[in-house]
């Protein structure tokens, strides 16, 4: 069954003519095929993308759907088709004109986008840390500083386009024949050719280089999150802007902590007659130790918190809490002066000693989440 459209494009039902464009346009940008060349369902993605918007785009088709669903629009003779586009930039090209997604190509074609992946621990998310990344990405050619041709030799108007970087051609589609534009074969869109191409980069203007970049890392920041630098990705064709750097972060797992939101929890082993007398005990942080005070009778799966003794809010001057989970020892291999005081203790234990005040329900509840947890 299909997607319904507006759950494809992320809209609401009651969005204008131009909110659905620039939806689509916007998916489209995440969907190219320059940028998701890694991605096997990435033409299919925009197949449904391009359907959504095909039915939310005409009025008709629209209220259509809004009325009926998609068995209405069956009913209809409604059946998106984009088989015959061949490849997904000809699909790019039918809706878009030619050059991609964003309009006709008037000029030399932005640098794409690059992705690096960094390993930091719980303790460098905390405080922030500054990282090393090495990355490939297309760089410059600095032998032709970046325009093709070798050194002194010149540079001549295509032929083929006249100079332009476009030709035109003619698309039949379900939609009826399209006249749409397409970049030069000859010149790649330049409209220009080096008589003679530059010996290092053969005539591209760009070479693939290895780059090493340090990465500035904010404090709070969790796993999977990722920084963006602008301008730092694959550089654009003679000039043209180039893409930027995206760094996925991935943090560690902490033997001590569970990271939650802000908060962090840990668990604190505590001797059965220490839970029953209580007193002061020490507890692990991100910085060192802290005390914590344990009330006596405290029972097993208590949570004692620690306030901003948790991870610092991303980009906030707050810290989350601590949040510490008692976990009562019952001591094993005891001594014979050892089991004779504790049958000593329990000879002389009662009924007010040994009453809860949780109802046996709250314990079960309890116990089943800690579990779970």
């Amino acid at each position: 069954m299909p997607r319904d459209p507006y759950e494809v494009l992320g809209i609401e039902r009651e969005a204008s003519a131009q909110e659905i464009k620039k939806a689509f346009r916007q998916l489209a940008r995440e969907l190219h095929p320059d940028v998701n060349a890694h991605d096997p369902d990435a033409e299919e993605k925009f197949k449904e993308a391009a359907e959504a918007y095909e039915i939310l785009s005409d009025d008709e088709r629209r209220a259509t759907y809004d009325r009926y669903g998609h068995e209405g629009l069956r009913s209809g003779g409604y059946a998106p088709n984009f088989d015959s586009f061949g490849s997904i930039g000809d699909l790019f090209d039918a809706f878009f004109g030619g050059g991609g997604a964003f309009g006709g190509r008037s000029g030399p074609m932005p640098g794409g986008d690059v992705a690096v992946a960094i390993e930091i621990d719980l303790v460098q998310a905390a405080h922030g840390a500054n990282v090393e990344v090495s990355y490939e990405a297309v760089d410059r050619c600095e032998h032709c500083n970046g325009n093709g041709a070798e050194p002194g030799t010149p540079i001549r108007t295509c032929e083929r386009c006249g100079g332009t970087g476009q030709l035109q051609a003619a698309t039949r589609t379900p939609f009826g024949q399209m006249v749409r534009t397409v970049v030069c074969d000859v010149c790649e869109g330049e409209g220009r050719v080096p008589e003679q191409p530059c010996r290092e980069c053969r005539g591209r203007g760009r070479r693939a280089v290895t780059r090493k970049l340090e990465v500035d890392v904010p404090a709070g920041i969790a796993n999977g999150q990722r920084i963006r630098l602008g301008g730092r990705g694959h550089a654009g064709e003679t000039g043209a802007q180039p893409g930027d750097l995206y760094v996925l972060v991935r943090v560690q797992e902490d033997k001590r902590f569970v990271r939650e939101g802000d908060d962090l929890i840990t668990a604190l082993d505590v001797p059965a007659p220490i839970a029953a007398l209580g007193g002061t005990l020490q507890v692990a942080t991100l910085q060192d130790s802290a005390s914590v005070e344990l009330p006596a009778g405290t029972q097993p799966g208590e949570v004692l918190t620690l306030k901003g003794e948790g991870m610092p809010a991303l980009g906030r001057s707050r810290r989350g809490n601590l949040r510490v989970v008692v976990n009562v020892v019952i001591p094993r291999r005891l001594s014979e002066e050892q089991r004779e005081l504790l049958q000593q203790l329990n000879g002389t234990l009662n009924d007010e000693n040994l009453r809860s005040e949780e109802s046996m329900f709250a314990k079960l509840r309890r116990a089943l989440g800690s579990q779970a947890a």
